[in-house]
């Protein structure tokens, strides 16, 4: 009988959106194959056997997770509305977007092939991949067709303050953006931790405050903010910031956004 990887079974079978998820469901004894777990994806299966996952993550990726819980926290409608996800990556913000009622997402993203399957065939979704939103127009993206008025963002060895002034102009009214704010990449090299990670409450403080305070000079309104459920891949603790063009919200002092933030580590139990 003819053998597999068992992270490409559960792929070819759909019971995983990509093969990253497929691995790590793996790796944390998710899977079982003929009622036994096995936790090495490379392990290869006959390929008629009977798998057994124990539960489907709800998005492609980890990135939906973090995205539902900020649009249900700041009530956002995304019922018929287009949307822009920069930094696509596998799809995650994009799928719960989709699950959210999107009826069209533009994805960019300079990679290539990183898009859960599903996601790439949806025929919402619109997509650039080798593309650097820094060097993306208007015109390039829209291609006179309607404009997108809600934008999210999960960029990754860039400060987010790089990209606030052009998205602006990518946008219609009410010109929502919801931030991932990752301190790791606001702070300075010289201000990172071991493996990567900002501990740290006062510079996980400090990272949004520099986003939000770059934003409002460049005409964007604070509506509100919070922590992601789950941490980034090295432990970094991740911030969801919501600005728009309409008044809302006094903007949090930096005491206030310490606050936020210890609380947060505190939520997700990790020390300072």
């Amino acid at each position: 009988m003819a053998k597999e990887r068992l992270d490409v079974l559960l792929t070819q079978k759909q019971l995983c959106d990509t093969r990253a998820m497929a691995q790590k469901l793996i790796r944390a004894g998710k899977v079982r194959v003929k009622q036994h777990i096995i936790d090495k994806p490379g392990t290869l299966i006959d390929i008629e056997s009977f798998i057994e996952v124990e539960a489907k993550p709800p998005f492609v990726s980890r990135g939906g997770e973090k995205l539902v819980k900020a649009l249900e926290e700041f009530n956002i409608n995304i019922q018929g509305r287009i949307c822009l996800d920069g930094g696509i990556s596998t799809g995650g913000f994009t799928d719960c977007l989709f699950q959210k009622g999107a009826k069209k997402v533009y994805g960019v993203d300079v990679g290539y092939g990183q898009v859960a399957w599903n996601i790439r065939q949806d025929e919402r979704l619109v997509l650039f991949e080798r593309t650097n939103f820094r060097n993306l127009t208007v015109e390039k993206l829209y291609q006179n067709e309607e404009k997108a008025d809600l934008a999210v963002m999960d960029l990754s060895f860039i400060s987010l303050t790089k990209v606030l002034g052009k998205l602006w102009d990518f946008l219609a009214s009410p010109k929502d953006i919801i931030l991932l704010v990752k301190p790791q990449f606001e702070v300075g090299k010289d201000k990172v931790g071991k493996n990567g990670v900002v501990r740290d409450s006062r510079l996980q403080a400090e990272a949004i405050y520099q986003v939000l305070t770059e934003g409002i000079k460049l005409g964007w309104q604070y509506q509100s903010l919070t922590w992601s459920p789950i941490t980034g891949p090295a432990g970094n603790i991740e911030f969801l910031l919501w600005l728009n063009e309409d008044k809302g919200n006094n903007p949090p002092t930096l005491e206030m956004i310490e606050e936020l933030t210890s609380n947060s580590q505190k939520q997700l139990k990790i020390s300072n």
